[in-house]
């Protein structure tokens, strides 16, 4: 299968020093993208800015925005049977960008800010036949949410996490996800390493492609 996985954060800049981003080390999607390319798939990965190295056999894109990795995900799509969108996407960009640093001296101290697009959302005219895979990273009891976000974005699986748990959120090895499906019961995850959380999602794809 020719799979399409995004990780990490966005940044979203006020200036070029000064961004808005969120936790994400994108290590949750280059697990998916190393198993996968293990598996024998051909693999692109559009990462945000992270510190992981690029898995072997993996074709990987750097972007830093939002916007930059909505760019780079429909030039890719089209050459693509699957998208995983693991990606922390920041919701949320600063109105105005500055080309040069601001002074404290001279900011407003309310932030004006216009929201990011929701990437598989802008995405889901052009599915036709792809499995679409999403993420939900929530605090407490993330399945009222991402039950939401499984029928809302038209997806064919939805991997849902709670991130306040110090086991399953960012930047930890390890994670606990429940896996949604359209008709199918819920399937509750152990704690598992990422690589191990990379596989079981994998499974229910490949599965989804027969």
């Amino acid at each position: 299968m020719r799979i399409l996985i995004t990780a990490g954060p966005t940044r979203e800049h006020l200036d070029p020093v000064r961004f808005i981003s969120n936790r994400s080390t994108g290590k949750m999607g280059f697990a998916l993208a190393e198993r996968a390319a293990a598996r024998g798939h051909a693999v692109t990965l559009v990462a945000g800015p992270v510190t992981c190295e690029t898995p072997a056999g993996v074709r990987r894109i750097d972007v830093v925005s939002a916007c930059e990795m909505l760019d780079a995900v429909r030039r890719e799509l089209g050459d693509a049977q699957a998208l995983i969108m693991c990606a922390a996407v920041a919701d949320w960009r600063p109105k105005r960008l500055s080309p040069v640093k601001l002074k404290k001296r001279d900011m407003e101290p309310i932030l004006e800010l216009e929201p990011n697009p929701d990437i598989l959302l802008t995405l889901q005219p052009d599915k036709g036949g792809r499995l679409f895979v999403g993420f939900a990273a929530e605090t407490g009891d993330p399945l009222a949410e991402a039950q939401r976000k499984l029928i809302a974005k038209g997806l064919d699986l939805l991997a849902a996490n709670d991130v306040s748990q110090p086991d399953a959120g960012f930047a930890v090895d390890t994670n606990r996800v429940t896996l949604l499906a359209p008709g199918c019961d819920p399937e509750h995850l152990p704690l598992l390493t990422k690589h191990a959380v990379a596989d079981r999602i994998l499974d229910r794809l490949e599965r989804l492609n027969l």
